[in-house]
């Protein structure tokens, strides 16, 4: 892996830009680029792919976790080196219902996505390289290299959008080392038996070793701002109500993602004019409820593997085809969101959750995978509704804009 820049960096400078055609580049190391550039190197190692970073690390500061239906077992295979646990199922809490969902679940954290990217790019990682400016067939990084290559991606930030009306799911987390062993053999992914504050409100745990745990504060809210103190405290509350002694905090973590009432997917597309493609976040490539993107992410770098040709008005095609594809399947999804969002007091969200986990394990898999049948969609219908029936139907027909502003040219879609 190339280090941070120094007295070898103008030799590597000529390499890039003259010794090597580079197939493609890659701006930014978060998830989505790094898994691309992965899942090119090994499925077609003739192509020259580089992998650019503005910090000293890829993946940031994250821990990645997914369900076995959200990927197919050709993709969970590829995705093998970065994982670092797996459960056979998990449970849920809240007040009225506790239940194990026998399904495999998985976890890995940045610097496994890191150790992995290192291995197997090497040098066509570059860290500590910020881009002044990204552009078809060009990157310029601050220290005044220039990286040209057939096609560029740009995987830099989120969706937040004047054309995307966005909610938030949020959260605070820690890795904490126990004095004793906790207990717990599964995940917790929701515990909504605490108190309900800015929205709905779960404590996610993951047990990682026998006396380590990763314990995240998360709130579905109507602000993307992180209390941090506030939810720093609430997890010392949860660990203490359940006993747990905590010996050290190896690290801590947070989130804010995109969760998608409506919006103008056309407009949010033309807001960045010039052709670069983009990847994760930046593409709207993520599920519209829980703004989770490595599915998708997984996706795309498949995609990528498979096309014919990485020239630069290729991938932005392929990229904007996936976004739209993914948008107009994400119709029912976003009614979904504008019923848990608009359709009750935000205190009585979590009673929604609780009525999707009385249903088929089955269907709640396909759930996160993205991928409802109409008999699903049906079934998650039915029945009273766990809000206000009148603040239902209004959510329901609500194009999203409440409490958000309406894109300046075209209304949003539902």
């Amino acid at each position: 892996m190339h280090p941070a820049p120094g007295r070898h960096q103008s030799e590597y400078e000529h390499a890039v830009e003259n010794r090597v055609k580079i197939d493609l580049a890659l701006v930014g190391g978060g998830l989505a680029n790094s898994l691309i550039a992965y899942r090119l190197r090994s499925a077609r190692p003739e192509l020259r792919v580089v992998l650019i970073e503005q910090a000293g690390h890829l993946g940031g500061n994250h821990t990645w976790s997914f369900h076995a239906d959200d990927l197919s077992d050709a993709q969970h295979a590829w995705m093998a080196p970065f994982v670092e646990h797996v459960w056979n199922g998990y449970e849920v809490r809240f007040p009225g219902l506790t239940r194990r969902i026998g399904s495999k679940y998985y976890s890995f954290t940045a610097p496994r996505l890191h150790g992995v990217l290192g291995d197997a790019l090497g040098d066509d990682v570059l860290l500590n390289a910020p881009a002044s400016t990204v552009a078809p067939g060009e990157v310029r990084l601050a220290d005044g290299r220039c990286i040209r290559a057939r096609g560029v991606v740009d995987g830099r930030g989120d969706p937040r959008s004047p054309h995307l009306v966005l909610r938030y799911q949020k959260f605070i987390g820690r890795v904490l080392e126990l004095e004793s062993a906790h207990g717990l053999s599964e995940p917790v992914l929701m515990d909504a038996t605490v108190a309900q504050e800015d929205g709905y409100r779960f404590v996610y745990t993951l047990p990682l070793e026998s006396h380590r745990v990763l314990v995240e504060d998360t709130r579905y809210s109507d602000s993307p701002t992180l209390a941090r103190a506030d939810l720093g405290s609430q997890i010392d509350a949860y660990t203490q109500a359940l006993g747990w002694r905590i010996c050290r905090v190896h690290r801590e973590e947070e989130g804010v993602l995109p969760i998608v009432l409506a919006g103008d997917i056309n407009a949010f597309w033309r807001e960045e004019p010039g052709g670069v493609a983009r990847s994760g976040l930046r593409a709207a490539l993520f599920h519209p409820t829980t703004g989770y993107s490595l599915p998708e992410a997984v996706r795309l770098a498949d995609a990528l593997a498979a096309a014919r040709s990485l020239e630069q008005s290729d991938v932005l095609d392929l990229v904007r085809r996936r976004s739209f594809a993914l948008w107009r399947r994400g119709r029912f999804f976003r009614l979904l969101n504008r019923m848990l969002f608009l359709a009750g007091q935000p205190e009585q969200r979590f009673r929604v959750l609780e009525r999707f986990y009385r249903l088929p394990e089955a269907l709640i898999g396909r759930f996160y995978a993205g991928r409802l049948t109409w008999r699903d969609r049906v079934r998650l219908l039915s029945g009273t509704p766990p809000v206000p029936i009148g603040g239902a139907l209004r959510a329901m027909l609500a194009s999203g804009q409440r409490s958000a502003a309406a894109p300046p040219s075209s209304a949003p879609s539902p």
